[in-house]
């Protein structure tokens, strides 16, 4: 990973923006957007500058002073890079290439622009409103998780690709069964590239509480896997895997 993604609040935060033409007015409205109070270059309080015509000397000059720097078309200058951005506010969906190609980056905002429902920020705000009644529901936190999995997986009932999924959010608190029993899945990998994951095991990695694997399952795999979840190396699948979904995976005969 070339970068740590992160989202930054700008509102009433001074951010120096340097530059002319269509580039510059382009940044001054993603930065307007954000609640930025767009500034000089010679402001002392700014931690955070685009030069939007990629200037070397202007980029040099503020890296020079400690400002995070982007200058656009000019990524060895570049401290961070702006993505392409699906906005459901509040959900933010950021696609970058690390400056590689921001034409790809628009080219997939694009394609994700048609699959998340206008109200998808909706769902968001009323999941943020229901947490006191979700922690009721759900008192233990790991039987939580579970739970908002199953509401939030395909076909559920506040299923965010649904455009009414936030309709449901009552009838999903007051539902039984909400919640996956616990069960160990085995996935044999096809290789040890990523790219081979079968959909199933990307989602179930995504999903998993806790991975079992032999020592020769590559880390790239592992990485699919949620931050949070255990990485266990042993010989064998678990008699006992524990609660929620556990997974055993292995890589036979496949070249790592």
């Amino acid at each position: 990973m070339h970068s740590l993604p992160v989202f930054l609040r700008l509102t009433g935060r001074p951010v120096i923006l340097t530059g002319d033409g269509e580039a510059a007015d382009a940044k001054r409205r993603l930065l307007e957007r954000a609640g930025a109070v767009i500034v000089g270059e010679d402001d002392p309080q700014a931690r955070i500058a685009i030069v939007s015509d990629g200037d070397v000397a202007t980029a040099t000059r503020l890296r020079a002073r400690g400002v995070l720097v982007n200058a656009t078309d000019n990524p060895g200058l570049c401290d961070f890079t702006l993505p392409a951005i699906v906005d459901r506010d509040p959900v933010l969906i950021a696609i970058g290439t690390g400056g590689a190609s921001a034409g790809l980056a628009k080219a997939l905002r694009q394609r994700l622009e048609v699959l998340f429902p206008a109200r998808l920020g909706a769902l968001a705000d009323a999941l943020f409103a229901a947490r006191g009644a979700i922690k009721a529901r759900w008192a233990d936190a790991g039987a939580r998780r579970r739970g908002i999995d199953a509401g939030l997986a395909p076909g559920g009932m506040i299923d965010p690709l649904c455009a009414d999924a936030a309709d449901g959010l009552a009838g999903w608190l007051a539902a039984e069964g909400q919640a996956e029993r616990s069960r160990l899945v085995a996935i044999p990998l096809l290789s040890g590239d990523p790219d081979d994951l079968t959909l199933r095991a990307a989602r179930l990695l995504g999903e998993a509480d806790r991975v079992y694997h032999p020592a020769s399952v590559p880390a790239v795999i592992l990485d699919r896997a949620r931050a949070d979840a255990a990485r266990i190396v042993t010989d064998a699948p678990p008699d006992d895997p524990g609660e929620g979904l556990s997974l055993w995976v292995t890589l036979d005969g496949a070249i790592a």
